[in-house]
């Protein structure tokens, strides 16, 4: 290798905000992560509880002016 054209290279900890520690070499000295393969829905089988209502409530306000008027009977 060339001296000075490579960045520095650490053995570092990446933590997961579940508690989850994998060690691992990077150009980083520290690594924080919101999901791991610990805590991953894919993972571990498990879903994690979304507040989609929100979300879905907004859509539908902020597009409702587009949507045809309902056939009265």
């Amino acid at each position: 290798m060339k001296d000075g054209i490579h960045p520095q290279y650490f053995q570092t900890v990446i933590k997961c905000a579940c508690g989850n520690e994998i060690e691992t070499g990077s150009t980083k000295k520290e690594i924080r992560v919101e999901i791991c393969s610990k805590c991953h829905p894919f993972y571990t089988g498990k879903q994690k509880l979304v507040d989609s209502a929100g979300r879905i409530e907004r859509f539908r306000r902020k597009y409702a002016k587009f949507q045809k008027p309902e056939a009265k009977e």
